[in-house]
């Protein structure tokens, strides 16, 4: 499996996501904001978490108008992987790439802290390695996390099986407790929580760890 994982300004788990898809055994390439193209022979691209251009306009606004955004789209376009995680979430929301908005916490406040979660489907690359309605732990850490879609478009998810993952206890007032959603031809994944955060053992837990190896095995397939 070959990762590419992007770096914007701002950026800040960027370092995580390569070392999480390379404990999976992936080879990763670091790709900057400002180049055009991604690597010869991308499987995945990892949009991470972390504050693109300082979070100001909409968060991820202007990170999906850099260079790489347009390298990423056709990439998703031709059936890539696409990894978007907190702020990459926002991103590649703002690409375009999924539906809704993620907006300020209901609560107006930073949330930092282990979120459990539901695993709600497991008809997906990334999720293939859990049993539906398993609960992860997943460390949370985000302002902006509250995931906003109307009423037509979330009956759409749950109809069309993709929703991912599930707050189990609530947390900042995202439409149907919703902390990760998939593409219609499931191959990107956007969500808040940060699986990378959750891969050893020295960081409380390695619940992310099934997301990065499930991926590595159905490419390893393919």
């Amino acid at each position: 499996m070959k990762a590419a994982v992007i770096t914007f300004p701002g950026s800040n788990c960027d370092r995580d996501l390569a070392v999480a898809f390379e404990r999976a055994g992936a080879e990763v390439t670091r790709v900057w904001h400002k180049d055009s193209v991604l690597p010869e022979g991308t499987d995945i691209v990892g949009v991470p978490g972390g504050f693109s251009y300082g979070d100001y306009l909409r968060c991820g606004a202007i990170a999906a108008q850099s260079p790489i955004g347009g390298a990423i789209r056709d990439f998703a376009g031709r059936g890539g992987y696409v990894l978007g995680i907190c702020n990459g979430f926002q991103v590649i929301t703002e690409m375009g790439l999924l539906p809704g908005a993620l907006m300020r916490n209901a609560g107006l406040k930073f949330v930092c802290k282990p979120a459990t979660l539901r695993v709600e489907t497991t008809d997906c690359a990334y999720t293939s390695g859990y049993a539906k309605g398993a609960e992860v732990v997943f460390p949370v850490a985000h302002h902006d996390g509250n995931y906003t879609i109307d009423a037509e478009g979330l009956a759409r998810l749950e109809g069309e099986d993709r929703v991912a993952f599930r707050y189990v206890d609530g947390l900042n007032g995202s439409v149907a407790d919703i902390a990760g959603v998939l593409s219609a031809n499931r191959r990107v994944l956007g969500l808040m929580p940060h699986p990378e955060r959750a891969v050893d053992p020295a960081q409380g837990g390695t619940d992310g760890s099934a997301v990065f190896r499930a991926l590595a095995s159905v490419m390893a397939r393919a």
